[in-house]
């Protein structure tokens, strides 16, 4: 009996694997391009491509020209400026001198004639000295020396006054008390301190 129902079973499952199996719809496939029209389709962008990059390339080519005019244009007109400019500084500076040293020949032309006079008495000799003196003081003011001589009771200033000592005095500490020689500054700028004695601290 239970050999019966076995082959029953494998009956029915050699008929049911028999049956026809539908089979499942394929979808349509669709039309790829051949590798040939890839290509011819790269060639035409890049033939479309090429005139507009000839056109970029040569715009930057004159571009870069016009900058390499530029730049050697600008350079040249630094080198003459920088000539300029030292030809003036050393045309500057011969003029100072010959400036300063025209403002000196009266000075000179004064003491000659003073040498002169073989006879001259004291008075006149100091009188010649005094005026000899001015020419060259004013000689010296127009040309931005200016002379440094403080007066009595005036603060030390360290930067135009030298102080050669302390003395004992009735005015203020540290103010000058006396100048044993006149100091000299040009445009600002200190030639020689004056030399000053300076009131001691009480």
């Amino acid at each position: 009996m239970r050999g019966n129902v076995l082959f029953a079973a494998c009956l029915a499952a050699i008929s049911s694997m028999s049956e026809p199996v539908n089979p499942t719809p394929t979808e349509p496939v669709q039309n790829q391009p051949s590798p040939e029209e890839i290509m011819a389709a790269m060639n035409a962008q890049e033939a479309e491509a090429l005139p507009k990059l000839q056109a970029e390339f040569a715009a930057l080519q004159a571009k870069s020209s016009e900058l390499a005019d530029q730049f050697l244009r600008a350079k040249a007109e630094a080198e003459n400026a920088r000539r300029r400019a030292e030809d003036e500084i050393s045309k500057a500076r011969k003029f100072a001198v010959e400036s300063f040293a025209e403002s000196l020949l009266p000075v000179a032309d004064s003491l000659e004639a003073g040498l002169i006079i073989k006879d001259a008495t004291a008075e006149q000799i100091r009188e010649g000295a005094q005026a000899t003196l001015r020419q060259l003081i004013a000689a010296l003011e127009r040309n931005k020396v200016i002379a440094i001589n403080p007066a009595t009771g005036t603060k030390f200033d360290p930067h135009q006054h030298q102080a050669i000592s302390m003395v004992p005095a009735e005015q203020e500490a540290n103010t000058v008390v006396s100048v044993l020689q006149k100091g000299y500054s040009i445009a600002d700028r200190v030639l020689r301190p004056a030399l000053v004695t300076v009131a001691a601290p009480k």
